[in-house]
């Protein structure tokens, strides 16, 4: 691939072209995509356009949006000349990687390998995460829905497992009633329960082929079950999970964690917006971040709107949400320190 053309004047350097040629006729069909899709598709995303012909291709734009597009497709080209596939996933991905500050092109190359598939990092954040859990015994990945904490840490165990690094994944959940009644749901405890697990029992059926799910579980390599189902256990040679840990109580927290053993990883995913918990009741996963931060062993990994990697509404509505929660709770403490303010008035006017 020839190296991309540069600016000749200070016009250009605002307005600019990038002309990129592609050595492999075939890899470069592959990379611009069924009717130029994925062409298109960084089109949309960094405001720029883009022309093909034959195996070149024109980056039209602004400087810093050029460069990013020529980052990615570099990227996307090197994925397929590993003979590895390029979907509108991994165009989305290699577009987060090269325009958030702390990307870093090559942090798309780490790989997590499982029976079913190969799974990369599709933001800084999730690359960080990656690193994190291969480094230290506990990790805790913080943020919104669709951000891939849960899924890359199931990834994680199920790639330990097969390669004989532990010897069993244990995967928990509290069972908290998230608007819903347990007790009016049909069928037995184990029935009432299994709905909350769920997501666990997904990400596991996508890393392994389900006949190795159902004999693993059965021979009990493979366990998932309640968190309260975890009190006094110690887990050695094993990976934990413990999702949706915003819903711990401080009590469960404390149990949960000093449950690890010898040769274990845990890792625990939450979200602090979305606790289920009684109002009063404080999240055993707030008590957690604010007590091991410092430790050496633990990692904290944040995550935030940037690195969601569902559909693109979702990171648009944890933003929306994040907007007004802040705009909420500034407007509270605008109306606590105005009644501050009237107290110590009506205190002045009183002794007055």
């Amino acid at each position: 691939m020839t190296p991309p053309t540069k600016p000749h004047s200070a016009h250009e350097a605002a307005a600019d072209s990038v002309k990129m040629t592609f050595e492999n006729n075939g890899l470069a069909l592959q990379l611009f995509g069924s009717h130029h899709s994925n062409l298109a598709r960084v089109e949309a995303k960094l405001g720029i356009s883009v022309n093909a012909v034959g195996n070149e291709v024109t980056l039209y734009g602004e400087t810093a949006a050029i460069e990013i597009g020529r980052a990615a497709l570099e990227g996307l080209y090197a994925r397929l000349e590993k003979g590895l596939d390029v979907t509108r996933d991994e165009v989305d991905a290699l577009l987060r990687m090269t325009s958030q500050p702390n990307g870093n092109i090559a942090d798309a190359d780490i790989q997590v390998k499982t029976k079913k598939r190969r799974i990369s990092p599709r933001s800084p954040a999730q690359a960080d995460y990656l690193r994190a859990i291969d480094d230290n015994e506990l990790v805790f990945g913080l943020g919104p829905a669709g951000t891939g904490k849960t899924y890359l840490a199931v990834a994680k165990a199920v790639e330990r497992l097969v390669n004989g690094d532990v010897d069993r994944i244990i995967l928990s959940r509290p069972a908290v009633e998230a608007g819903e009644q347990l007790g009016f749901l049909p069928g037995d405890m184990q029935e009432k329960i299994d709905p909350y697990l769920r997501p666990l029992y997904d990400a596991l059926h996508d890393m392994l082929p389900g006949a190795q799910v159902v004999r693993r579980m059965e021979s009990g390599e493979i366990e998932v079950a309640p968190l309260a189902f975890m009190r006094g256990r110690t887990l050695a040679n094993a990976f934990v999970i413990l999702d949706e840990a915003q819903n711990t109580t401080a009590v469960q927290m404390k149990m949960f964690l000093t449950r690890l053993g010898e040769n274990a990883r845990m890792v625990v995913t939450g979200d602090l917006s979305q606790v289920d918990l009684p109002r009063g009741t404080r999240s055993g996963l707030r008590d957690a971040y604010e007590i091991l931060g410092g430790i050496e062993g633990v990692a904290f990994q944040h995550f935030t709107h940037e690195d969601v990697v569902r559909h693109h509404l979702v990171s648009k509505i944890v933003q929306a949400y994040d907007k007004e929660e802040a705009r909420r709770n500034a407007s509270s403490r605008y109306e606590k320190m105005g009644t501050g303010a009237s107290a110590i008035a009506t205190h002045k006017d009183n002794d007055a």
